[in-house]
Order: structure tokens, then sequence, then C-alpha cells
């Protein structure tokens, strides 16, 4: 896109500092705020909605004319991502059983890497054999049509019982409930006991973004530290990775193979991860795992920064191995070789740090219900409801 005749005059700092910002700044206001319409309007709404934004926005990121539309059109993607995120997650914490709950939603997750190998390596014949103004656009346009794919095989995607029966639709969450058990009886035999626990709730209709965020800060102070310091620590190298990458193997290492390969090989490792760790989350336990994880991230990372500052580090040893936090455009942007290290010791910092607040907050969630976990606003009004009637 930044090469002369591509059809718009941006340059590559701008697409990898402001492009990406905006992509960020758009997935984190669709988390928000298709979250919150996920809790009102239900999961298997928004999985349609949300979809839908995403294919729009990238075809008219493919027809780009200038920076700014370029850049709205990149939030707007984000915003759509955002709220993918929010509602996926949430379908996946309510139907998967607790037992398999951390491997299922890590290597979900972790499909996100091979749609981007196989992105990776799809651009690299539509950037080197069609003419600048249009191979770019014609790679947006086919994760145009991938998305326009996944949207009809959402279709079957069942909504969440848990959001169903909290909104009043009991029959229907009974109904979705017993055929998935009838169904896991046919198919293993076994006859499926009675839930170990129960709850009583008050249904209605929406919780107040308010009132979440009142319950986040005051009742689970210690959670939003943890949450807060792994999202950010892990933004950092993902957001490097995703954005920076390309620039770091133009810049620093003057490559001439198109970078798409060298992306595909960190993408395939991404998942590699998920499928061969996964189940080690649900038995060895969320706390060590997730701790190890980022501290041996962020060692690595120390590692990368040293050999980069020492000129032992090449393209390919680049590409095994984890190359980084969000790189400032600017940095980058300079060639010097100091700026960047700065730039990987900041995001391994931050790694290392996040995997410390892990150890010290961390959550053991393996193979508990989430009700175990945290307690449903809606069962606390109940009780409360029940306090006042008894009193």
């Amino acid at each position: 896109m930044s090469k002369p005749g591509s059809g718009i005059h941006i340059t590559q700092g701008q697409i990898t500092g402001l492009g990406a910002a905006m992509y960020v700044a758009g997935a984190c206001v669709g988390a928000l705020f298709f979250g919150w319409l996920t809790d009102r309007f239900g999961r298997k709404k928004l999985f349609m909605i949300t979809l839908g934004v995403y294919p729009a926005s990238t075809a008219l990121t493919a027809l780009s004319f200038a920076p700014w539309w370029f850049f709205l059109f990149r939030f707007l993607t984000g915003l759509g991502i955002g709220g993918e995120y929010a509602s996926i997650n949430s379908a996946i914490d309510e139907l998967i059983p607790s037992r398999h709950r951390g491997r299922i939603d890590i290597i979900i997750n972790g499909t996100y890497w091979a749609g981007a190998a196989a992105g990776a390596l799809i651009t690299v014949p539509a950037t080197n054999d069609l003419p600048i103004a249009v191979g770019w656009r014609v790679c947006f346009g086919l994760g145009v049509v991938l998305g326009l794919v996944v949207l009809l095989v959402r279709r079957n995607v069942p909504e969440s019982p848990r959001w169903l029966f909290i909104h009043g639709r009991d029959r229907e969450a009974e109904d979705l409930v017993t055929g998935i058990e009838h169904e896991v009886e046919q198919e293993t035999g076994t006859h499926l006991g009675e839930p170990r626990q129960s709850i009583t709730i008050r249904q209605r209709k929406t919780i107040s973004p308010w009132t979440i965020f009142l319950t986040l800060t005051t009742r689970y102070p210690r959670r939003a530290i943890l949450g807060f310091s792994l999202f950010i620590g892990q933004a950092f190298l993902y957001n490097a990775i995703t954005f920076g990458y390309a620039q770091i193997l133009t810049v620093f290492f003057h490559i001439k193979t198109d970078p798409g390969y060298y992306f595909a090989v960190i993408a395939v490792g991404n998942l590699f991860g998920p499928l061969i760790l996964g189940r080690l989350f649900d038995s060895l336990g969320r706390k060590p795992m997730i701790a190890g994880a980022y501290i041996l991230s962020g060692v690595l990372l120390l590692l990368t920064a040293w050999l980069f500052n020492a000129g032992d580090l090449s393209a390919t040893t680049a590409a095994g191995g984890i190359t980084g936090p969000l790189l400032f455009s600017t940095l980058v942007s300079t060639g010097k070789v100091i700026d960047t290290v700065i730039a990987f010791v900041i995001g391994a910092t931050l790694m290392i740090l996040a995997g410390l607040v892990e150890v010290f907050l961390g959550v053991k969630a393996e193979r508990k219900g989430l009700e175990e976990i945290a307690s449903p606003l809606t069962a606390e009004d109940a009780d409360r409801s029940v306090g006042a009637r008894a009193g």
C-alpha cells in the first residue's frame, strides 16, 4: 500500500502506526459496546451482527483512496472484531463443560492463527503477481469472502441456555439443554447425572454497564487488576506481530522475500501452541500455565532484543521466536537498532510483570463451573430480594 502507484498516498509508518492504533481502538470500543448488546439481545444475534460489520468494513477498506478513509474503516473493522471476541468467548464459556472449558477456549481462540497463516500466504501471489493498485485491495477482498462463509456457518450456532433462562425464556433453555443431553447420551451410551448444585436467579432483560463496572471494581478489584495486566502485556506482543513485523523485516533485514512467508511461520507456531499446551490449562491449572507462558515469553523477548542489538539476529531466527511488542512506528522508522531494542525491552518487561501479577492474583478456575468462580449478578439480586422479603 505504501509503494508508488498503489492508488493511495500512505506511508508504511502510517499503516503500522496510526492504522494499527485505530484498529485496536475499534476493537476495544466494539468489545465494550457489542458486549453490552450481547447481554441484552443474545449471543446468537450479536454473532451475526458483529460478523456482518467485519466484512462490510473490510470491503470498504479495500476501496480506500485516502489515508482518512483507510483509518476510518480500520476502526470499524476493529469494532466488528472486538464484538466478535465478546460474543464468541461468552458463548464458549457458557456452552462448554467446565472440565474442558480452558482447553476448548484456548484452541478456538488459537485458530485465529490458522487464518493468519493462510492469509499471509495468500497475500504473496496477490501482491506480487497483480498490479500494485489491485493486489492489496484483493487481499482485503479475500477477507470479505471468508467472513461471508463464516456468516453462513454461524446460523447453526445455538443460543446460550444461560442467557435464555436469565431473560425469561426458560422453556427454550430447557429444550436446548435437553436436546444436547439426549444427543450426548446416545453417542456415549452414558446416562448424565443431575447437576451438582443449583442457584436461584431473578430474570431480567439487561444489566447496566455501570453496574458491571461497580461490581468489577468493588467486588473483584484483584481480578480487574489481573485482567488489565494480562491484556496490556499480551497486546504488545500481539500487535507487534500483526502490525509491525513486515516493517522490521524491511527496515533492518532488507529482505527480498515476501514478508508473508515469514509471518506464516510465526502464525503456524502460534497455532501449535494451543493445540499442544491447551489441555494443560485444565489439568495443570490456569495460574502456572498463564504465569509461565507470560514470563517465558518476556524472557525470550529480552533474548531477542539482546541478539538484535548485537547484530546476531537474522530474519529467519526472528521468524522462529518471539518478535516483539507493539513497535512504535516512529522508533522503527528511524532505522536505529537501539530504538527498536527499547521497544523490545518495554514489551518484555510488560510480559514479565503481567506474569508475576498472575502468580499473585491469578484465579484457580480449572474444572470449575462459571457460577463457582463468580456468583452471577442475577443470583445476588435474588438473594437480596429474598432477604428483603424475609425481613
